[in-house]
């Protein structure tokens, strides 16, 4: 069973992407960031401005990503470089994802790559109020990559909200199961455990065995 998380930048994805992991962790899922495939930055492209731009398509080795979880789904395991932006070249944090009987995938892209999202048996759209999403991105990005309140801005405006109106949000009429991250987020989750637990009754995986 494949399943993939798809939203907004600062929707809650990874949090979602951690919830279902520790609720599916007797099944030993495989979990697929697409994250770890950013291309170096010499390779992203930029705006009129000069600055880099990550929120495109083009920032990801989209090659790799597919040939990666083509081996997966074939059972074979994986050896990659975790991604930690502002990591210096020289630290190889490699991680191994072993084949399961039930992958997670999340990304920005994966509904936007029709390659990824022809694959996924079950999808998930995060969606947060923009003004929730700035406000994290804004605290993320100041702690942990340095970043000043006015480039976070900037990017937001001219990087963040152009890809999620050009190659996320059209996409939402494929999800499953929209994931609303505010008050109805309990609801909300209950009802994706059902659809998964549901669906592997029916192909009877109950144990990492099975």
């Amino acid at each position: 069973m494949i399943i993939g998380i798809c939203g907004g930048s600062g929707s809650g994805k990874t949090t979602l992407l951690n919830k279902l992991k520790s609720e599916l962790n007797h099944l030993e899922p495989a979990i697929f960031s697409l994250d770890n495939y950013y291309l170096p930055i010499e390779k992203q492209k930029k705006d009129e401005n000069g600055k880099v731009n990550f929120d495109l398509p083009t920032a990801l080795d989209r090659g790799k990503i597919s040939a990666d979880l083509k081996k997966i789904i074939e059972g074979e395991s994986i050896k990659l470089k975790q991604y930690h932006f502002n990591s210096p070249p020289y630290l190889n944090n490699y991680i191994t994802i072993k084949p399961s009987q039930i992958i997670i995938i999340e990304g920005l892209f994966i509904l936007h790559y029709e390659e990824i999202r022809q694959l996924l048996e079950m999808t998930i759209f995060v969606h947060l109020h923009p003004e929730i999403q700035l406000r994290r991105r804004i605290l993320r990005d100041s702690q942990t990559r340095g970043y000043l309140p006015e480039e976070i801005v900037y990017q937001w405006k001219q990087h963040v909200i152009p890809c999620y109106e050009n190659y996320i949000h059209p996409y939402q009429h494929y999800a499953n199961y929209i994931y609303r991250n505010d008050e109805f987020v309990d609801e909300d989750f209950e009802k994706i455990k059902t659809g998964i637990y549901t669906t592997l009754e029916d192909r009877q995986i109950n144990s990492v065995n099975s």
